[in-house]
């Protein structure tokens, strides 16, 4: 298993992770397989979209701070329950296709880490599984 260990600049921030999880594969050797990364985080997540326009990170992320604001009452009294709810929709682990030797992301895609609670030093655990 590998580690990424990152630090996030602001409350709710979208860190595109790409290229270290790229160099993760391409070290490791393996040719075809499957890329497990996983987000040990309850107030953070690992998704996939598009990575050509970054303006797409800042839609997503202004559009999550609408639909679950920061500023109602929530039952959980740690004052992070938005960032709970963001993790949960965005989710904690996602697989990615590994194929001579390369991620097999789609042309526009990209892998990206939502923080949601910070700033924050987090880690993301990556996993090759050899087919």
């Amino acid at each position: 298993m590998h580690e990424i260990t990152l630090s996030t600049g602001k409350k709710t921030d979208i860190v595109d992770i790409t290229a270290e999880i790229e160099d993760i594969v391409n070290k490791s050797g393996i040719k075809e397989g499957l890329c497990h990364i996983f987000v040990p985080h309850t107030t953070a997540g690992v998704f996939l979209n598009e990575n050509a326009d970054p303006t797409v990170r800042a839609d997503i992320s202004d559009a999550l701070d609408r639909i679950i604001p920061s500023n109602i009452k929530y039952k959980h009294s740690e004052g992070n329950s938005d960032a709970h709810i963001k993790a949960t929709l965005t989710g904690s682990a996602q697989t990615v296709f590994v194929k001579n030797g390369t991620l097999r992301l789609g042309t526009w895609q990209g892998i990206y880490f939502g923080e949601f609670d910070g700033p924050r030093t987090r880690t993301v655990w990556v996993a090759l599984q050899e087919l």
